[in-house]
């Protein structure tokens, strides 16, 4: 299954205990997935967890993400449907998610709804996506 992760499922994944997103990092971290990312997802999450964690949080998680990252596929952006989501940090997301014809997961599921409707973007959540995996 091709999937693009936004940044709040790791972000939760990563510091919530238990929880659907947490056992998506756990099956990204598998191999279970073909997770997908672009330079730009890369750094957002580089960026937004060494913005929100402590310092000695952030050297704690700061491995587990690299080894996430280099359990991805990287994704070049070729053609970008800027602006389509109310967050313009969300549009990195639906860039990678277009350009690698994978699902977006993503616990923000507002913000994604209109390139759902215009694009034919396919969204789900961490629970919708640990479901169908058990399927």
């Amino acid at each position: 299954m091709r999937v693009v992760i936004d940044t709040n499922v790791v972000f939760e994944g990563l510091t919530k205990q238990g929880g659907a997103a947490g056992l998506l990092i756990d099956s990204w971290l598998a191999g279970l997935l073909e997770v997908y990312i672009s330079n730009a997802l890369a750094y957002e999450y580089v960026d937004v967890l060494f913005r929100k964690l402590s310092r000695s949080r952030w050297r704690e998680l700061q491995p587990v993400l690299g080894t996430l990252i280099s359990k991805t596929k990287f994704t070049s952006i070729y053609y970008s449907w800027r602006p389509t989501s109310p967050d313009p940090g969300d549009d990195l997301v639906i860039d990678c998610g277009m350009n690698a014809a994978a699902i977006i997961v993503t616990l923000n599921i507002k913000d994604f709804r209109r390139a759902q409707e215009s694009l034919g973007l396919q969204i789900m959540t961490p629970t919708e996506l640990i479901i169908e995996l058990a399927k």
